[in-house]
């Protein structure tokens, strides 16, 4: 066995896990932690090593195999999903992080397993920290079990303080010097070829495993005959992924996801090509899905990718983006951008409340509910208790949707291959044709579903099976059924017949997309949905949809919704299943929210004139209005803007006091009344013809400030002929030339020498 960094630190580790029951340890690539450290701990018990990726634990127990000379499934083994390779007799057992989860719940104290060995933590991933929070409970209650955090280049400092301020030992690696080079835009076909030598091989990094096809497809004529161009991604069976785990000798070109980042060593590595993207899953919390977002990696990842050239020898890195492009430090913990359902079901399994929960690195309270919600949406949690259908639900190793989903369908084969379609993130082809559901055609086309994908079916299938479910029909309701049942929060409504636009559930605008053949229902479940990149208000796109028959919705709300049509409040009762509405019909107006509809409308529309004036003369009589109560409260009661009187909505004091102060009208020496303006600026005046006013010597005295009342006299024609609010003024000096000027004009009206003594009249002479 190759002597490695890790070897001279293994007493100090030893020392320190049995002495405070915990370590962090961090140690760079190449140190040898990962083969190394699980061995001399079993020398104390069972050890449970956690790996972020099923192949990743069926490489380390081959690794650990071959360096001990152990044999697989006897000293050394791995437990994945649906893969156990052990023994009661296994001293190392690689799982993969879910499994911890699993096991905590069935056996909180974790009888029987010594050490937990949590590596590559530095990924962060949602069933990691969960993985640690968990087992940091069992390691309180038990006296005797050990937990050991491994990274390549985590700071160790949060996670030493959250188990008790335990020791810290860092380890040198042994890498081999690094020649980095960078060509920005360069195509992998072109950069791989290039770095080729001797029998090495070349690791290029791709985002995703739809890129990694599209690059073989370039790179197998760009490498020439004997180089092999092989795939590494988390979607290929088992063997496809030992093949390229395998040492083979001669040329060899690896193009893979960041699944080869860290604990995964292809061998004869002594370049790397890498793109600097990478695909990352995030919660959308406004329409409550998880997407894969095309993102760059950052400078850690960057490191990482970059030191596999460095493991036998020196190595050369060619990235593909400038050196002047900024990357963030270090990746985002996943618990911060994935949905928390999974791990909200877990706690809640294992008896615990996700709200008090101890997290390692809690969450958001918001993201907690809402995984809470869709718990009980899917029927797995009813006022924070897990439900007897979410206790079956969890045995079976899926997300919760697709669990219910899977139980739905009674583990019908169709089912369990939609299903293992979902959970294996496998593409789906276009079909142009139309269909009821994607995932039903997709399933359907014996070309399409990879053997690996069919192994999952086939193993879901048995597991569903085992749970006792009845017997269901092969129908295809029943398949659109189950679908529906997994994703109730996904419904979403067509706009229009023949529209692609949809709205959601969550009130989101959705549209069909080009890759999606259900072209003509009108109620859907959006089962993928890539969120708009363009704004707030982008739509998102459906990309695999399924049809569902509207009477399986059962009403979330009933909603009393209102609108103004044709200036009158109009009320409708909708029956809605989230933001769609269902059903409707006509119902009553709720008095308080026609109130606050017609006032709103009313002052949008602006006040007119007649309101104005009501307004000026409150002013004028110093009763200062507050014009937004005084509108609310004309509109009480009321159902049209018709009906909206603010002067029948004062006070009785207060229309006391307008009519004394600021009447609408005054009296004239004529008998009749003038009606009286109110201005902007106080003032109040009155238009009235001038005979009317004979002998009256004073203006009118109103409001508070005794304002006097400016009269605009007036000639026959209704024209006014002088402006005044001295009437005395005017009868001694200007009315002898007003009368000089009208009396010719209008013969009929009288035109008396004393205004003072003639009476005053509305009428003109009567004719002889």
């Amino acid at each position: 066995m190759d002597a490695l960094p890790i070897d001279a630190h293994l007493p100090a580790i030893l020392d320190a896990v049995r002495s405070r029951r915990a370590l962090v340890l961090s140690a760079a690539p190449g140190a040898g932690k990962t083969t190394r450290v699980p061995p001399a701990l079993a020398a104390d018990g069972v050890v449970l090593v956690l790996q972020p990726r099923r192949m990743a634990a069926r490489a380390i127990a081959r690794r650990i195999a071959d360096e001990r000379g152990w044999m697989l499934g006897r000293e050394v083994g791995w437990h994945v999903r649906f893969e156990r390779r052990f023994t009661a007799g296994t001293r190392v057992i690689l799982a993969t992080e879910g499994i911890l989860t699993a096991r905590l719940q069935q056996d909180p104290l974790l009888a029987g397993v010594a050490t937990i060995v949590i590596d590559e933590f530095h990924e962060r991933s949602i069933h990691a920290d969960l993985g640690l929070a968990l087992a940091k409970q069992a390691w309180r209650a038990r006296d005797d079990l050990r937990i050991v955090v491994m990274s390549a280049t985590l700071d160790g400092g949060a996670v030493a303080a959250f188990l008790g301020d335990c020791p810290r030992i860092d380890v040198p690696g042994r890498g081999y010097p690094l020649d980095i080079e960078y060509r920005p835009g360069q195509a992998i076909a072109a950069a791989a070829p290039a770095l080729l030598q001797g029998g090495g091989s070349v690791l290029c990094f791709l985002p995703g495993a739809g890129e990694i096809a599209r690059a073989m497809n370039e790179v197998r004529p760009a490498a020439g005959s004997g180089v092999e161009v092989l795939p590494l991604h988390g979607s290929l069976t088992a063997d496809e992924q030992d093949r390229v785990m395998s040492p083979r000798g001669g040329r060899r070109i690896v193009l893979a996801t960041n699944i080869a980042e860290t604990s995964l060593t292809v061998p004869d590595v002594t370049a790397v090509v890498d793109s600097g993207w990478q695909k990352i899953a995030r919660y959308d919390a406004d329409r409550g899905i998880d997407s894969l977002e095309l993102e760059r990696i950052t400078a850690d990842a960057a490191d990482q990718r970059a030191g596999r050239a460095g493991r036998i020898g020196p190595g050369r890195v060619r990235r593909l983006w400038d050196p002047a492009d900024r990357l963030r430090p270090h990746r985002e913990a996943e618990i911060h951008r994935v949905d928390l359902s999974d791990a909200v079901l877990d706690i809640l399994a294992w008896g615990g409340s996700p709200f008090t929960f101890e997290w390692f690195d809690p969450p958001g309270g918001d993201r907690i509910e809402a995984a809470v919600a869709l718990l009980t949406q899917l029927g797995a949690v009813r006022d924070g208790t897990v439900t007897p259908l979410g206790a079956r639900m969890k045995r079976i190793p899926l997300h919760p949707r697709l669990s219910r989903m899977l139980l739905e369908g009674g583990g019908r084969r169709d089912v369990a291959l939609a299903c293992a379609l979902l959970s294996e993130r496998h593409a789906m082809p276009r079909h142009p044709a139309t269909t009821s559901s994607d995932l039903l055609t997709a399933v359907g086309d014996d070309r399409f579903v990879p053997p690996h994908v069919r192994e999952v079916a086939r193993r879901l299938a048995d597991v569903a099976r085992d749970s006792g479910l009845s017997p269901v029909s092969e129908d295809e309701d029943t398949f659109l059924r189950a679908v529906f049942c997994g994703y109730p929060d996904r419904v979403a409504r067509r706009r229009e017949r023949g529209s692609p636009r949809f709205l959601l559930a969550s009130g989101h605008g959705g549209v069909l997309g080009r890759e999606s053949g259900v072209g003509d229902a009108p109620f859907i479940v959006a089962v993928d949905v890539q969120a708009g990149r363009r704004g707030e208000t982008a739509e998102a796109t459906i990309r695999i949809a399924s049809a569902i028959d509207p009477g399986w919705l059962e009403p979330s709300d009933i909603r009393l919704e209102h609108a103004i049509e044709s200036g009158r409040v109009r009320a409708v009762e909708r029956t809605c299943y989230g933001a769609i509405p269902i059903a409707e019909r006509p119902s009553l107006p709720d008095p308080e929210e026609a109130a606050r509809l017609l006032a709103g409308a009313y002052l949008a529309r602006g006040l007119s004139e007649r309101d104005e004036q009501l307004l000026r003369r409150l002013r004028f009589a110093a009763l200062d209005p507050d014009v937004t109560s005084l509108v609310r409260t004309a509109a009480a009661g009321r159902r049209s803007l018709d009906e909206i009187d603010l002067r029948a909505a004062l006070e009785w004091p207060h229309a006391r006091v307008l009519e004394h102060s600021a009447p609408e009208t005054i009296p004239v020496p004529s008998g009749r009344t003038a009606r009286l303006t109110y201005h902007e600026d106080g003032t109040v005046s009155a238009a009235v013809k001038l005979q009317e006013l004979f002998g009256l010597a004073e203006s009118p005295r109103l409001g508070p400030r005794q304002e006097p009342v400016i009269f605009e006299l007036l000639a026959p024609n209704g024209r006014a002929v002088q402006t005044t609010r001295d009437l005395r003024s005017f009868w001694n000096t200007t009315y002898q030339d007003v009368r000089k000027e009208l009396r010719g004009r209008y013969p009929r009206h009288p035109w008396p020498e004393d205004p003072w003594t003639a009476p005053a009249t509305a009428r003109a002479k009567p004719r002889h």
